[in-house]
């Protein structure tokens, strides 16, 4: 073939490939939507400190615009401004366990421990006093937790199961706090059928990393992950019905492992570096509030 024939040919391939290219990346794009009120595909990032790397739970703090969160492992508890990330804080406040979630309610933190314990957490000056209440079987390790909230209307401290024995893939089981006996009592189940409905059969379980009621809608916002790519937003409604599910472009949501809300319904995902890059904070305004 003579070399102008072949020069053309080469091209011809070359523009074949990077149009096939391009309609793959639209069309990758394409599965990833925003609602009315969130851009999903467009949050403020904030890039974090390197001992922020394995930030797990988050709660926001309305005082002063900060966002108190906890790191898988360590037993430290960090306070970090929205209006200037690199003012951080930290209290040492257990030794090393598998730290999960956090909730801030009538300044006492809740500390979500991935065997089901809560380490409840009160500030004494600049220290922390931290009482610890055991869930039952919790050595035996057949349950897994990450996910911990607060019901709004009644007050109650819910986590929610990850990896729970009596689940399988037919649901996903939660428990309360009864502040006055420091028991943990059976919540709510969701059952996964309609989730599964609209996501296709299932090829593993529903595994939800974070959960937190939006104060403006009273919808509860749940984050899962069905694999190690597969990552979604799961909203139900006030009354508990599914309402919508949200799939995360992985190359954002890497590894999304907290949830929070503000007053005015901004939501703020806490994101793990996942082996590269930083751990991030993801912030999404309320398009309805501002």
């Amino acid at each position: 073939m003579p070399a102008f024939k072949k020069m053309t040919a080469y091209l011809m391939l070359s523009a074949f490939a990077m149009g096939f290219l391009s309609c793959m990346a639209k069309h990758e794009k394409s599965n990833y939507r925003n609602t009315d009120a969130y851009d999903f595909a467009r949050p403020k990032i904030i890039e974090l400190p390197k001992e922020l790397d394995e930030i797990s739970g988050i709660s926001f703090y309305q005082k002063d615009n900060s966002v108190f969160a906890i790191i898988d492992e360590d037993g430290v508890l960090f306070k970090i401004s929205l209006n200037d990330p690199t003012q951080i804080r930290q209290w040492q406040f257990d030794k090393p366990r598998d730290y999960e979630d956090v909730v801030l309610k009538d300044s006492v933190f809740y500390v979500l421990v991935s065997n089901g314990d809560i380490e409840e957490l009160r500030f004494a000056g600049d220290k922390i006093l931290t009482t610890k209440i055991e869930f039952p079987n919790a050595s035996k390790k057949v349950n897994e937790f990450e996910s911990l909230y607060e019901e709004p209307d009644s007050g109650r401290i819910i986590m929610m199961c990850k990896d729970c024995e009596d689940d399988k893939n037919a649901r996903i089981s939660s428990y309360y706090l009864d502040d006055s006996t420091k028991a943990f009592r059976n919540f709510s189940v969701i059952n996964t059928g309609p989730i599964f409905e609209k996501t296709g059969p299932p090829k593993g379980n529903i595994r939800p990393s974070a959960a937190a009621v939006n104060p403006v809608t009273k919808e509860l916002y749940i984050l899962c992950a069905i694999d190690k790519i597969n990552k979604m937003m799961v909203i139900e409604d006030a009354k508990g019905s599914l309402k919508d599910i949200i799939k995360l472009d992985p190359q954002i949501y890497k590894q999304p492992e907290g949830i929070a809300f503000t007053a005015k319904g901004d939501l703020i995902i806490s994101n793990e570096s996942h082996r590269e890059g930083y751990g991030t904070l993801l912030l999404l305004k309320n398009k309805k509030s501002h």
